[in-house]
């Protein structure tokens, strides 16, 4: 089967997948109900996620190399095992340190099945050797994605448009760069991108259903280790992969030291991030939304002129994607500050 084709019955399927899901979730009374804190208004089915989980790991399951089957295989049970925590979560409300404890069960065994950075390529500066410290920052790096991603989800169309558009970078750059030609992760970023798609056709302003942290938390565990997967230990590919996140990473990141800083506790719910913002001063979640989706492709040429070896976005990665969020950032606080 043809990509094209492949991204198209996966797309039908996710959609359909997805409505399946919130008529069940409607039946038994799956809603997410607002609160103060919330960006919704109306009880809302949660789940549908669930559809991208089945859809990426069966395509995961059909396309797994016989080469690297037990690195493929160790993507898959982590991946499951991250969503079964999410799902339960979405039903059965876990505690913190039960969540953290199996996050951190599943990234000590993706670094013992997959490898970690013992490197990491900086644009403008060069490669850096990380050596043993490379464990620990792999470790954090899938512990931090795998939860910065869950952060993100809390409007409609974010979650889910980040994850097509990141999606379908990791497809093109598996495509377009040699040091990171694997067929595994080309599969596995065009079922998330398809499987996503189909999504927003739910989920999209106003969202009929929401991802739930089944796929929020997948998605982010994904991202984390398609670097891992893709190139082994080459600090490049860390850094591409950081880059196809940036947004998720910058505004997670960003808004979690902030909150550190002033000692409140980072782990509660909150409305402090930059999209959050931007929705509190007067934007809609889809014009939101479409905005970070379009920061993810421009992020995307970025990392493929920098990945082919250009010196301009090399300057551009460092200087620009900062100061596109650090003007973002003044005209949220501007908009809110009027309120």
């Amino acid at each position: 089967m043809t990509p094209i084709l492949l991204f198209i019955a996966l797309t039908i399927l996710s959609y359909l997948g997805v409505w399946i899901i919130r008529r069940y979730a409607e039946r038994r009374q799956l809603l997410d109900h607002p609160n103060e804190r919330s960006s919704h208004s109306l009880p809302t089915p949660r789940g549908g996620g669930l559809a991208i989980v089945l859809l990426v790991t069966g395509t995961g399951l059909w396309f797994m190399r016989e080469a690297d089957f037990s690195r493929n295989l160790v993507y898959i049970i982590c991946g499951v095992v991250i969503a079964f925590l999410g799902w339960r979560d979405d039903t059965h409300s876990l505690s913190p340190r039960v969540r953290f404890a199996v996050q951190a069960l599943a990234a000590a065994a993706s670094i013992w099945g997959l490898g970690y950075f013992s490197s990491v390529t900086i644009p403008l500066f060069g490669k850096l050797g990380l050596g043993a410290l490379g464990i620990v920052i792999t470790f954090l790096w899938i512990i931090g994605l795998t939860n910065a991603y869950n952060f993100m989800d809390g409007i409609d169309g974010m979650a889910g448009g980040v994850a097509f558009a990141a999606g379908l970078g990791w497809v093109l750059l598996t495509s377009n760069i040699a040091y990171l030609a694997n067929s595994f992760v080309f599969w596995i970023a065009l079922a998330i991108a398809a499987g996503s798609l189909g999504f927003l056709g739910h989920n999209w302003q106003p969202a009929k259903i929401f991802m739930g942290d089944v796929a929020s938390t997948f998605l982010g565990y994904s991202f984390a280790v398609m670097p891992l997967m893709a190139a082994n230990k080459e600090g490049d590919a860390l850094m591409l992969g950081t880059l196809l996140m940036w947004t998720i990473i910058m505004d997670a990141g960003v808004t979690f030291i902030r909150r550190a800083l002033k000692r409140e506790n980072v782990f509660a719910a909150h409305r402090m991030h930059l999209y959050q913002r931007l929705v509190i001063g007067g934007y809609s979640h889809a014009k939101v939304s479409a905005l970070y989706i379009v920061l993810t492709f421009l992020s995307l040429v970025f990392a493929s002129e920098w990945g082919n070896g250009s010196r301009l976005a090399s300057a551009l990665i460092l200087l620009g994607l900062p100061l596109i969020y650090y003007v973002l950032n003044r005209h949220a606080n501007t908009l809110n500050s009027m309120k």
